[in-house]
């Protein structure tokens, strides 16, 4: 092989690798979805007198965001890196958290018995959510 069809080879492959990783980030996709879960039982659904006996706990299916989607990652020979690969790392999470109030609508006695009384049959509890999602650097916790 000449010194020129080398050349042009060369410029061949690298045109290539330049097409792939554009194809490669327009595929990211990393949005905010809704999904139910269900709270029950935790610190948040628990309510305590001033001697620490419970005096009820409450559950309910909740919708909340989640961020769920593809980020591109790369790793690439590299002569100017210690390990000798280039790492390009992007993971989905959240860019900003919004905190909201929900209502759990189970509510129960210390014995386990359904509350239905108005004032103590439902308990708003306080929870944080994505309100956006996008791809960042992983391990990048600055924000």
């Amino acid at each position: 092989m000449s010194f020129l069809s080398s050349i042009n080879f060369l410029i061949f492959v690298i045109h290539c690798l330049l097409y792939i990783t554009a194809s490669i980030r327009a595929d990211e996709n990393c949005e905010t979805f809704p999904t139910e879960i269900h709270v029950t039982k935790g610190k948040l659904s628990k309510e305590y007198d001033e001697i620490g006996s419970l005096i009820r706990s409450c559950s309910g299916e909740v919708t909340v965001n989640k961020c769920e989607g593809v980020c591109r990652s790369q790793i690439q020979p590299s002569v100017v890196t210690a390990t000798g690969f280039l790492k390009e790392c992007f993971c989905c999470r959240e860019n900003y958290l919004r905190e909201r109030i929900v209502t759990l609508t189970h509510c129960y006695d210390p014995d386990g018995l359904r509350l239905e009384d108005e004032d103590r049959a439902t308990m708003e509890v306080r929870l944080r959510e994505p309100d956006e999602c996008k791809c960042h650097k992983c391990g990048d916790y600055s924000r």
